[in-house]
């Protein structure tokens, strides 16, 4: 054999190597109550063509049904040089088999292939149990709080407060002896009246002098939680007086509050410090928080398992015109000012299997998000992944709906409606991997055209089914995102178009959607996608295409040979926002978001494995509402009043 010949053998058996697949770690995420997530790392497949097939089943159950495939990601540069954050993906697969049932054990079956070859542990199949709804421990002993300045009958035993009942505090310096502390499996009732702190009396009725914090750090188990719960007579507010911290809770494990008012303190219950501690289930259902400058707040990796669910978060921003932080609105703002940071998120949550369901939030900052945090940990366990947002109603915020900022792997972002979001609407800012999964959310009135802000670098997205009446025009360039299903509407904005793609590796799609073109517009269509080889990070001008109609941009890029250009006509009735007041309030109660039977939307959807199978007619409709399927309960269930309809 020849050199030549000797060489050119040793370089393909090297990329053949390359390219094969080693499998590696396969890993079960925490599983929340309707869906399960998984990552699996692996070495190689320089060419990205390996794959892995999923397919599950309830326990007991002989048909198997196919899921998603799980998602390749790896080598996704995620950076932003100003905050020193430059992070590449590792190489592996991950994703989520999704709308599942609560409190259902799952078989789970993987198969990883390659055409180049795929070696080690290449199938797994799993079982894995979705979470219930977490509940009081029926068994335990029952404690009794009412008001200091409660006059009736008491039910033993029974205390002055929710310190006395949890730790037995005394008053003065006594407040922290603890001697006779709640037990895991109790439930402390709370009867209606007013607890407030007096921060100033050294012998505070509430236990809490100087800053009137209640500082909880007991350890209920998953079996036995110790639960804070109003007792059915009336309200039970706690009143902060002002304060800084109502409540902090990073210390505990396995603790539900339920029907209690929160009002008048910046934090509502503080839950986990970055590098110091933080809460582990923590379940917040049923209750109000009113007056407050932020609802449920954790920054820290090992926090896991909230489940914060059908609450109602108010904020103190402003509630008759929309007024947003940004240059942007600040420039328009005229005689209202700038947004001041009066309430800044109502829930935020760091690490993995939270639950963020079924609550009504306005007039904070953001509505719901994930800490920014910076690049993951490596510890699976220390990062936020197998996170649910879904069923949640956003009135009014100065910046974002929901912010998945700093998720990692299989955040599920769906059956979520907003109006009024000043900044932004559905964000990730960035991603480290994905997947990122945003399905059948609404959005009406976003005046900066940010739609969904893909910033700094995000990868892994994957955006379905979703009805948004304004425009997304995003240029920071992402990685691995793939569009299906969504309308895109536009209200005649002047200076802008109706969408642009920002692809900064070669990993995209997008097809099947919907758009309703800006009239005057020249260049409605924006497309970037690197050269093959290549990637756009840092894109020039010239490399930004312009294209007025969507056939143009389809023909030049190969992408939405199905995709349809539509108008509002498409919907039962429906009005767009008016481009020219970017401070006006609109109010759901006036807003029809159905598609009108027969129109061009219908039936023109591609099926989705586990997203909207179940579709009515021919084929899925376009948007987050199926004709002739019930709406989502968008808010809490148990709320008998709408309360952002005017």
């Amino acid at each position: 054999m020849s050199t030549r010949i000797l060489l050119s053998f040793l370089a393909a058996s090297a990329a053949f190597a390359q390219n094969a697949t080693q499998a590696g770690r396969f890993t079960v995420e925490h599983p929340t109550l309707l869906n399960l997530g998984f990552e699996w790392a692996i070495q190689g497949d320089a060419n990205r063509n390996a794959k892995v097939a999923v397919e599950f089943r309830p326990s007991g159950e002989s048909a198997w049904r196919q899921a998603l495939p799980l998602v390749r990601i790896g080598g996704e540069n995620i950076y932003r040089r100003r905050e020193n954050l430059d992070y590449t993906v590792p190489d592996a697969f991950a994703g989520s088999i999704l709308n599942l049932r609560p409190d259902t054990e799952y078989e789970c079956k993987f198969q990883l292939t390659d055409p180049d070859g795929a070696s080690g542990e290449t199938s797994h199949t799993v079982r894995v149990r979705t979470r219930k709804e977490p509940q009081a421990y029926s068994g335990g002993r029952t404690l009794h709080v009412y008001a200091p300045d409660y006059q009736g009958p008491k039910v033993e035993p029974h205390f002055t407060s929710l310190m006395q009942a949890y730790y037995g505090a005394g008053l003065g310096d006594w407040s922290v002896v603890w001697e006779r502390k709640a037990q895991p499996g109790d439930t402390i009732l709370v009867h209606a009246g007013l607890y407030r702190p007096e921060k100033l009396n050294y012998v505070d009725p509430m236990m809490t002098p100087f800053d009137g914090s209640n500082v909880l750090t007991l350890k209920g188990t998953a079996e036995k939680p110790i639960t804070i719960k109003a007792a059915g007579d009336g309200e039970p507010v706690f009143d902060g007086a002002g304060n800084h911290r109502l409540f902090d809770v990073m210390a505990t494990r396995h603790h539900i509050f339920e029907g209690i008012t929160f009002r008048n303190t910046d934090v509502g219950i503080f839950a986990g410090a970055k590098e110091v501690g933080g809460a582990v289930a923590l379940t917040v259902k049923n209750c109000r928080f009113e007056n407050v400058g932020f609802g449920v707040w954790t920054e820290y990796a090992g926090s896991s398992d909230f489940y914060i669910s059908d609450n109602l978060f108010l904020g103190r921003d402003d509630r008759f015109r929309l007024v947003g932080w940004t240059g942007f609105m600040w420039a328009s703002a005229g005689p209202y000012g700038s947004h001041q940071l009066t309430s800044y998120y109502a829930v935020k949550v760091y690490g993995p299997g939270h639950v963020i369901a079924h609550n009504a939030i306005a007039y904070f900052h953001d509505a719901i998000g994930i800490s920014t945090y910076g690049p993951p940990e490596s510890d699976p366990d220390r990062r936020a992944s197998s996170i649910d947002i879904y069923n949640n109603e956003f009135h009014m915020l100065n910046d974002d709906f929901v912010e998945t900022d700093g998720g990692v792997h299989n955040i599920r972002v769906f059956n979520n409606r907003g109006v009024n979001a000043a900044h932004g609407g559905y964000s990730s800012q960035p991603i480290f991997g994905g997947p990122v999964y945003f399905i059948r959310n609404i959005l009406y009135h976003q005046p900066t055209g940010v739609a969904f802000k893909f910033s700094a670098k995000p990868a892994g997205l994957f955006v379905y089914h979703n009805t948004l009446i304004g425009e997304n025009i995003v240029r920071d360039p992402y990685s691995n995102v793939h569009w299906r299903n969504n309308l895109f509407l536009g209200r005649d904005t002047p200076d802008r178009g109706i969408m642009a793609w920002a692809n900064a590796t070669e990993a995209y799609s997008t097809d099947y959607n919907g758009y309703r073109p800006n009239k005057g517009v020249k260049e409605n269509y924006q497309w970037l996608a690197p050269k093959p080889g290549q990637k756009a990070y840092e894109p020039q001008k010239d490399e930004w295409k312009s294209f007025a109609t969507l056939s143009e941009m389809s023909k030049a890029t190969g992408q939405e040979s199905h995709g349809i250009e539509v108008d509002f006509d498409i919907f039962e009735s429906m009005r767009p926002p008016d481009p020219t007041k970017r401070h006006a309030v609109y109010h759901v109660m006036d807003l029809n978001f159905r598609l009108k039977p027969g129109s061009k939307a219908v039936d023109a959807g591609v099926a989705i494995p586990t997203v909207n199978d179940g579709f009515a007619g021919r084929a899925p409709d376009l948007g987050a509402l199926e004709v002739g399927k019930p709406e989502p309960h968008y808010g809490p269930r148990w709320l008998t009043w709408k309360p952002f309809y005017r």
